[in-house]
């Protein structure tokens, strides 16, 4: 609560993430002030120690040096003419957010890569038709995480089997883990709701709450666009990201997408597809190696400081699964809760503990081995409860500050994190409602269906 609350008053997102983090270790550490700095510097030791950690933050800077040498190149520019000037694909503001919201539907196979690509594409239009960062920020947010949580072909999936089949191999639930997620998947209600809920703002250009006063980029994007250069000079890199995804996940997996590594998986991609512009571009004459080199560089130099935020989510999100809150939420609720009313319980349940914590996979690791017994228990449809929590995970997560995917999409589309956030919530919030009021009509539909 103090790290969203100093968010929201000082945008400062670095110094509210440590105000919440070092108040959670001085809980930890007994109101000490010296324990609290020895347990700061080694939470941080410790969280730089993990592999996966350090990938997606040099993912991360990455990012920044693909998208510098995608404007460099002149490829940006030479898209925005085809689609603007040649084709006319895009004459308005609704089709230049249209299309980063069909990019973020079709791309589905990791959220962090879809919303980048969604980013990337959508942005150079967006500035052409002024349409603000922070619309095309909420559009690449709300398509990302959701289709993930949907289309399970990816890491999201490979997750949430392993979870399930922890209950099966416990012998709490029988069946077969692959039926019982697609089963979970047609109540992702919040998922769906939020697909539909940012198709009709984009299409009848709804502009609600703070996303009324949304600000236009300040930025000097290059918008005469030229047309003598190609725009493969941007297709292809994405062209390569989408694929090397697949494709290192498969390895990684060792024969098996589903079980591949994620983080892994993300940080070779961006750097096969850096290898690969370094062969095009300069193979092409379109760019010196020292241009190449000097691009990447101050790509990368522009998204450190989105590495250190990302450093800082984590981190909070370590302390507050020391502090057990997703257990204390979870106990809270279990003591008195009647059948009807379980499914829309264990959505509000995830979502407080997704907000809190700023991760929708840790809310699953948190709640599936909670909800799907408290289901057994009371004879309710299993299903259901695990739907519950995958669509509180992903409302939690889409709304919090301090979610990586928070983070992610505003550096795609080059928004503010506080300013995302604040123009993201109300439609969230609506499509969290209609979730909620489904959750609790399947509950009185289908009642004792375990």
């Amino acid at each position: 609560m103090l790290a969203i609350i100093l968010a929201l008053y000082t945008k400062n997102i670095v110094l509210s993430l440590s105000g919440g983090i070092f108040l959670g270790l001085f809980f930890l550490h007994g109101f000490s002030f010296l324990a609290t700095a020895d347990a700061l510097v080694a939470l941080f030791f410790s969280l730089l120690s993990e592999g996966w950690i350090l990938k997606t933050l040099a993912f991360a800077v990455l990012v920044g040096s693909v998208m510098e040498l995608m404007q460099k190149s002149g490829g940006i520019n030479g898209f925005v003419s085809f689609m603007t000037q040649k084709t006319r694909l895009v004459n308005s503001p609704r089709s230049a957010l249209l299309v980063s919201y069909f990019i973020g539907v079709l791309i589905f196979i990791e959220s962090s890569i879809t919303s980048l690509i969604a980013g990337a594409v959508g942005r150079p239009l967006c500035d052409k038709e002024k349409v603000p960062h922070a619309k095309l920020a909420f559009v690449c947010d709300s398509t990302s995480a959701p289709v993930s949580s949907l289309i399970v072909l990816n890491g999201w999936g490979a997750l949430l089997l392993g979870l399930i089949a922890t209950q099966i191999q416990t012998g709490i639930i029988e069946g077969d883990n692959v039926n019982l997620l697609l089963h979970s998947v047609m109540y992702n209600f919040y998922a769906m709701s939020a697909l539909i809920v940012t198709f009709l703002a984009v299409w009848f250009n709804i502009d609600i709450g703070a996303m009324k006063h949304a600000k236009l980029s300040l930025a000097k994007t290059a918008l005469h666009v030229n047309a003598h250069v190609s725009m493969n000079y941007m297709l292809i890199p994405i062209f390569l990201m989408i694929a090397f995804v697949f494709v290192f996940l498969y390895i990684t997996g060792e024969g098996n997408m589903l079980k591949g590594s994620g983080s892994t998986s993300i940080y070779y991609t961006m750097l096969a597809t850096l290898s690969v512009m370094f062969l095009y571009y300069v193979g092409t004459k379109n760019m010196s190696v020292k241009t190449y080199t000097k691009s990447a560089y101050i790509g990368a130099k522009k998204l450190f400081p989105i590495a250190v935020i990302l450093l800082f989510a984590f981190a909070i999100g370590e302390v507050t699964v020391d502090l057990k809150t997703g257990e204390y939420l979870a106990s809270l609720a279990n003591e008195s809760l009647s059948l009807f009313l379980l499914s829309g319980v264990i959505f509000l349940l995830s979502s407080i503990i997704s907000f809190s914590t700023g991760t929708s996979w840790g809310t699953f690791s948190i709640m599936i081995p909670i909800a799907v017994p408290m289901a057994v228990g009371m004879d309710a449809d299993v299903a259901l409860a695990i739907g519950a929590v995958i669509s509180g995970g992903v409302f939690g997560d889409h709304c919090s500050p301090i979610s990586d995917t928070t983070i992610i999409s505003s550096l795609a589309s080059d928004c503010e994190v506080i300013e995302h956030v604040k123009t993201q919530l109300p439609y969230a919030l609506i499509s969290g409602f209609i979730a909620f009021f489904l959750f609790i009509l399947f509950g009185f539909m289908t009642p004792g269906s375990s």
